[in-house]
């Protein structure tokens, strides 16, 4: 019998815990799971795009089917299904509409990275972007550092102060608008959550002891962080291989990022306070397999109350 969640179905039971676990299973699953190349694909009309993200791991196999359609009006752009199957039979085991818990589980992503790989003194957070997804993240990594302030980088001053706006509405913390420079100077921690195709700040900007993470390049062509950092900075990424072709160092030749479940099994990580950190994600489907079996879990709990 094949299970289906609902997109409210799935907002509703989705929280940051769920897609934190689901997000440390789905990293520490990456060296005995399997995932394969991202299918980036279009309608007949070539601004409708989507991807397909397939893995397995355990008893999990399937795929997440990730769709944006920018002329939508009535129906949000952005869309999130994952088909898992049934690793005896290969038939249909469930489908879940996931497009409000894949923010999530990409803000979780980042939080792995921030507890995992972020000075535990870290207090100044600022992040560059100011869209839904970014809101996000904020919320993610505030969850795993004490931060005492946030900066907010947008590319319209109205937009940045009403993120701002935001962030204290949802985190209890204090955070405003801040230009380029001074954001990415005052960071312990910068979290990039953009569409950009080029770098967003200058390398000679980030102080020693900063981590970053990359949250936007998922494509041929996204970029977000300056080429000169590379140099300087311990490289982690979530699948190094995909990291190189459509992640962000796709524009850092010859680079050698560090898987970050090897960060979390402990066969890698910060090496000193002033090491400066950048963990470049473009998201794999043992994430979306593992959050799609935390929600049917989460589901068939409450279906049996």
């Amino acid at each position: 019998m094949t299970t289906f969640i609902s997109e409210a179905e799935s907002a509703a039971l989705v929280n940051d815990e769920l897609a934190l676990q689901a997000a440390r299973e789905a990293f520490l699953a990456v060296t005995t799971g399997s995932t394969f190349p991202v299918v980036i694909g279009h309608s007949s009309l070539p601004h409708n795009r989507f991807t397909l993200k397939s893995g397995s791991a355990g008893d999990l196999a399937g795929v997440k089917i990730g769709s944006f359609w920018p002329g939508n009006t009535d129906l949000p752009r952005h869309s999130s299904t994952i088909v898992l199957l049934d690793p005896a039979t290969g038939r249909l085991s469930a489908v879940v509409e996931a497009a409000t818990a894949n923010a999530y589980r990409t803000a979780a992503a980042d939080a792995l990275a921030v507890d995992t790989l972020a000075r535990n003194d870290s207090r100044r957070l600022t992040v560059i972007g100011t869209g839904h997804q970014a809101l996000h993240e904020v919320r993610a990594v505030s969850r795993v550092r004490s931060f005492e302030r946030v900066l907010v980088v947008g590319r319209r001053a109205d937009a940045a102060l009403e993120f701002a706006a935001a962030v204290t509405a949802q985190t209890g913390l204090p955070a405003e608008p801040a230009e380029p420079q001074a954001g990415v100077e005052a960071a312990d921690v910068l979290v990039t959550a953009t569409t950009s195709r080029e770098a967003l700040f200058d390398a000679g900007w980030v102080a020693p002891g900063t981590h970053i993470s990359a949250m936007g390049a998922d494509g041929p062509g996204k970029q977000e962080l300056p080429i000169s950092l590379y140099g300087t900075a311990s490289l982690f990424c979530d699948l190094p291989e995909q990291s190189r072709t459509i992640g962000e160092f796709q524009h850092a030749e010859g680079a050698t990022p560090v898987a970050l479940g090897a960060v979390l099994a402990g066969a890698a990580g910060r090496t000193s306070p002033d090491e400066i950190t950048v963990f470049d994600s473009s998201g794999f489907a043992l994430q979306d397999l593992t959050l799609a079996a935390a929600l049917l879990r989460r589901h068939s709990s409450g279906a049996s109350e």
